[in-house]
């Protein structure tokens, strides 16, 4: 699969690998760490934390697929092993939000 190349581009690959897996990170320590003990304290309905949850894997997904079509239209070297770490990062979330969508339903 190749992309045409960008001739000047403002978010280097790199970049966009770290923040793609950042998001996906801040997302799973909202989810497992922060909103089960957080949410209680504050009062908040138990429904706010898998939509938050659904929201922040959209989005954690969104970037994961930027970061893999940047490394691709950069032609660099460590595309191919970048796409599969972002394969498998992607398949989780969306396990978990498949997850979060049945305890909502329930």
């Amino acid at each position: 699969m190749k992309l045409p190349v960008a001739p000047t581009s403002p978010i280097r690959p790199e970049r966009a690998f770290s923040v793609s897996i950042a998001i996906s990170a801040i997302r799973c320590t909202l989810t497992y760490v922060v909103l089960p003990f957080a949410l209680p304290l504050v009062g908040l309905a138990p429904g706010v934390g898998p939509v938050l949850g659904i929201t922040i894997g959209v989005v954690a997904i969104a970037a994961n697929v930027f970061s893999i079509r940047r490394f691709w239209r950069a032609q660099h070297r460590w595309r191919r092993p970048i796409t599969a770490i972002h394969i498998g990062v992607i398949g989780l979330l969306l396990v978990l939000i498949a997850f979060d969508l049945n305890a909502l339903v329930r």
